[in-house]
């Protein structure tokens, strides 16, 4: 297994996770176990939100959230990658469709699947962010994503436990 192999299956990985959620009430989505700020529909859609952000500026291309925008109809706040969001934001996000956010999670992911694919370790060793101290290489910014977006759904995952129990 090469590298960018390695990259592209760790990227879908999450997705699988998703999928094996219980099916959850719109209720289950929204709610805030314990009185977390997060509920689980805010953490499948910020997971989905930050690989979407940050994968466009890699590859060149409009955010896929550009198609999905309008069917989640979260306003301005939506087109936000949830990052700082005071609890009062994170509640203001409200998905009902449990079938929604995991198509949006899976297609982020795949797309980021796909483009890692693709990477060369010399692209992967390239800097692309100055701004932090040690500067920030393609696959770091790729290692970054991916564990965001595992830590992420597996938070979806607990808390989904919680409220199945």
């Amino acid at each position: 297994m090469d590298t960018p192999e390695i990259f592209s299956t760790l990227a879908r990985l999450p997705i699988s996770s998703a999928q094996n959620l219980p099916q959850l009430t719109a209720e289950q989505l929204n709610a805030h176990p314990a009185g977390h700020p997060n509920s689980i529909a805010w953490l499948l859609w910020h997971s989905s939100r930050e690989v979407d952000a940050q994968l466009a500026p890699l590859t060149g291309q409009a955010q896929l959230w550009d198609e999905y925008a309008e069917r989640f109809d979260l306003g301005e706040l939506g087109a936000s990658v949830g990052y700082g969001h005071s609890s009062a934001e994170a509640a203001r996000i409200k998905v009902n469709d449990q079938a929604l956010l995991l198509e949006y999670l899976e297609a982020t992911l795949t797309a980021l699947g796909d483009y890692a694919s693709t990477l060369t370790p010399t692209q992967l060793d390239e800097v692309i962010d100055r701004s932090w101290d040690p500067a920030v290489t393609r696959g770091v910014r790729l290692i970054s994503i991916i564990d965001d977006a595992i830590a992420h759904v597996a938070q979806a995952a607990y808390a989904a436990g919680i409220l199945t129990a």
